[in-house]
Order: structure tokens, then sequence, then C-alpha cells
């Protein structure tokens, strides 16, 4: 797993390089996570849904290494024209069945989806990828309470960690540290997991939940795998140079 994960981590690389497109900080706290669920987790009727539409490079990457994106798809990514936007868009794939992005608006969609399969009587699981950032967004907190409230346990909200938004950390901006705490009063099963750690990111995935939607919590950083971007903020926006992208193979080659 170690290995296809280097190797989607070298693609994901290639294609924000090519394509001077930013965010690759984002997409690299949340790549091991995506390919874990993608390559270990997901069964045929679960659903991923990434809120944090900013690491949409990192999701085209993991369907990529799951077969079902080819090389040709992901040279188009960010381009004229493309269905591989900046932030995933529906309409042309089963794995993005909402558009997501705009910040606090993927786990309503989820817990509205997940609410829809319990009435259903479907087994499927739905899982989905917020940014702990995320988590000042009202809309979220509304959709726990709707979670918690109907008792979905066929949600898994996951929650990447990686402590750094647009304008500095997170706690600088709108501190909610420590934000397990602030879940803990719904009642909920809260797990905690280093989220570049196959093992135990899939352990945390997996567990069954008991009153309601799972809370994971992972424990990431951004830029991971990369020295020069690794906590380092501007790495939210910035695009690579030739130097830094053969830098960064360099490192991920050597990892």
């Amino acid at each position: 797993m170690r290995a296809v994960i280097q190797r989607a981590k070298k693609r994901l690389l290639q294609m924000h390089f090519e394509s001077q497109i930013g965010h690759i900080g984002g997409n690299l706290s949340a790549l091991d996570a995506m390919m874990v669920l993608y390559h270990q987790v997901l069964r045929e009727d679960d659903v991923f849904i990434l809120a944090k539409g900013h690491a949409a490079g990192a999701l085209y990457i993991t369907l990529w290494t799951a077969g079902k994106l080819s090389e040709d798809d992901l040279k188009t990514f960010h381009g004229e024209g493309t269905r591989l936007s900046a932030h995933p868009a529906p309409g042309w794939s089963p794995d993005i069945p909402f558009a997501t992005g705009s910040l606090g608006h993927g786990l309503p969609d989820a817990t509205g989806m997940a609410l829809g399969y319990k009435l259903q009587g479907r087994s499927g699981r739905i899982f989905c990828l917020t940014s702990d950032a995320e988590w000042q967004e009202g809309s979220n907190w509304e959709a726990l309470i709707f979670a918690r409230h109907h008792k979905l346990n066929n949600l898994c909200i996951i929650i990447d960690e990686n402590r750094l938004q647009g304008f500095g950390t997170t706690s600088e901006v709108a501190s909610m540290n420590p934000l397990g705490e602030k879940f803990s009063g719904f009642g909920l099963d809260i797990t905690h997991a280093d989220g570049h750690e196959v093992d135990a990111t899939r352990s945390a995935f997996e567990a069954p939940a008991k009153a309601g939607p799972r809370i994971v919590i992972l424990r990431t950083v951004k830029g991971h795998g990369v020295s020069f971007m690794e906590n380092a903020m501007e790495w939210h926006y910035l695009p690579i140079s030739a130097s830094q992208y053969r830098e960064a193979l360099r490192e991920v080659d050597g990892a």
C-alpha cells in the first residue's frame, strides 16, 4: 500500500506542476486517507464525498489509481472544458455525487444521503471528508445535530486535522481547539488516528458506529512528504516551480 501511495503522490505533484495550480498542501494532507478508503475500505454500495473540495486533485489521483480515471483524463486537470475542475463537479462520475468546495456544504449533503440510505434499507455507508477549518461553518454543526438526532450510524465523518487554513493556523484564525472536545457532548463515537499511517487509518474507518455517526479525526501534516511544504501555510495557495518540483520528487522517491 505504501508503494501505491508513493506512486499517487508523485503523480499528484506532476499534475499540479504541469497545470500550475496551487492547493497542493491540503491535497497532500488528505491523499493518504482517500487512498486507504478507495483501496481498502469502500464496498460496492458505499459512497465517498469530498467536502474539502480544494483537495480535488488528490481525489482525481485516487480515482486514477483505482482505475476510474485515465492518464489522458489527468492531463486535462483544470484545463478548458475539463471534467477535472479545481473543485469536484457532479454529472459525469458516480464517485462525485455532489458539487463541493464551498466549505460547509459536503457534510449536509452526506447527511441527507445517509438518511436516504436508511429509509431505503440500503446497507451502504457514507464517508465524508472535511477539513478542520471547515468546522468554522455553522452548516456543519446543523448537519451534525441532524445526523445525531436520526442516529445515522451509516455515516462516517472524517476530519483532516492539518491545523492550517487560508490565512494562518486554525488556532489563530478562529480557534476551536481541541476540536475533538467540541463533539463530546453529542455522545458520538470519536476516534483519533494518524492520518498518514495506513493501518491506523483503515481501522478507524472500519470501526462500527453505535449511537450515530462515527467521527474520525485524522492528525495530518499539510504538505506531507515534502519537507519544504510541510506545515507551511503558503502551500495552501502556491503553484510549484520547476526546481521545487524536482526536489519534491527526490524527497518522495527517497521516502
